[in-house]
């Protein structure tokens, strides 16, 4: 899951300027003719993302974080994951995408397994993705939609770049569009020790982690803005990757403050993907998966700002060990 670390934490005093931030962040609300750039909210690994097995918490999460987008009236898509259908729970979790597409949000496939084209090659890859659609084509359908969005998992495209390039003529051929990602707050690595903090009652941990996370989610909205002006000269339509999780349907309202104030209005992804910046030239082709501001600054032979540029906490990784540890031990199996 996690990219080659850049250091073994982040100073004490960048997270005491990325805290104050949040703080200054929460008390200056935007005004409506502030909100000058745009945003698509984009959540990956529908049904859900989480180390809770138990249904009831998995329906309660996509309930809790579908109300309060219809309530902000806040457009999204749900890319999905069908293998989590699987098993004794799948009407269930049927059910939960069918939420998502009455809502007005839309779906898209995020292949079957969550397995990369690194692991599987360009071929089984491709067969992935398409048995990632049985499930949500007919669905999409239903709705009077049609399935168009991928996105690629661990944002892994291929490699070298005549693999990369093979599957992008397998999507396009396919109808597929590939979603791109510029705003990465690495929400996954925060979800696992929340979920595991709901489970032990543990509030003040909760609280702690929902702080940590918003800061550093501020930290890299501005990164990713900053990133924008380094490439192409202004801000650009940002699509952001976030995940099904009960952190973010518990902080939802906290993240539209943050994009508020950042001046990103909410769109959906076909309005975002209008911005002229996603017609720029893509070479990149490495095995690690990478923002596009990444991939467009290594076809451009630009640098981006280091500033904003670093991992979650030395704590948060450690947190998202532990538990991924403790998960994978004899007695949990």
């Amino acid at each position: 899951k996690r990219l080659d670390r850049q250091g073994a934490s982040l100073a004490t005093s960048n997270w005491a300027r990325a805290l104050a931030a949040l703080a200054l962040l929460a008390a200056a609300p935007a005004t409506a003719r502030e909100l000058e750039g745009q945003v698509a909210l984009t959540f990956d690994d529908l049904p859900a993302l989480t180390i809770e097995t138990n249904q009831g918490y998995i329906d309660d999460l996509n309930r809790d974080l579908l109300r309060k987008l219809r309530e902000n009236h806040v457009p999204a898509i749900g890319f999905v994951n069908e293998s989590k259908a699987e098993g004794a729970e799948h009407d269930r979790q049927v059910d939960n995408l069918k939420r998502w597409l009455d809502a007005g949000m839309l779906l898209g496939n995020h292949t079957f397994s969550h397995s990369s084209p690194n692991s599987l090659g360009a071929a089984a890859y491709a067969a992935d993705i398409e048995r990632g659609e049985r499930i949500t084509r007919p669905l999409m359908k239903a709705h009077g939609k049609k399935l168009r969005w991928f996105r690629h998992p661990y944002l892994e495209a291929g490699s070298p770049l005549a693999v990369r390039d093979w599957i992008n003529r397998w999507l396009r051929d396919h109808g597929y569009r590939v979603a791109p990602v510029t705003i990465d707050a690495e929400d996954w690595e925060f979800a696992e020790p929340y979920d595991d903090a709901i489970a032990k009652h543990d509030v003040a941990r909760q609280a702690r982690i929902r702080q940590t996370y918003l800061a550093y989610t501020a930290m890299r909205i501005k990164w990713s803005q900053e990133s924008a002006k380094a490439l192409f000269g202004r801000d650009i339509a940002h699509i952001m990757l976030l995940h099904c999780t009960r952190l973010n349907a518990d902080t939802l309202d906290a993240l539209l403050k943050l994009l508020r104030t950042a001046r990103l209005r909410p769109v959906t992804i076909d309005q975002a993907m209008r911005d002229r910046a996603y017609r720029t030239r893509d070479t990149y082709a490495e095995k690690d998966g990478v923002t596009w501001l990444e991939r467009w600054a290594a076809t451009l032979g630009k640098t981006l700002p280091s500033e904003g540029d670093e991992d979650p906490p030395a704590e948060i990784q450690a947190e998202y060990d532990r538990v991924d540890k403790d998960r994978a031990s004899p007695q949990n199996q």
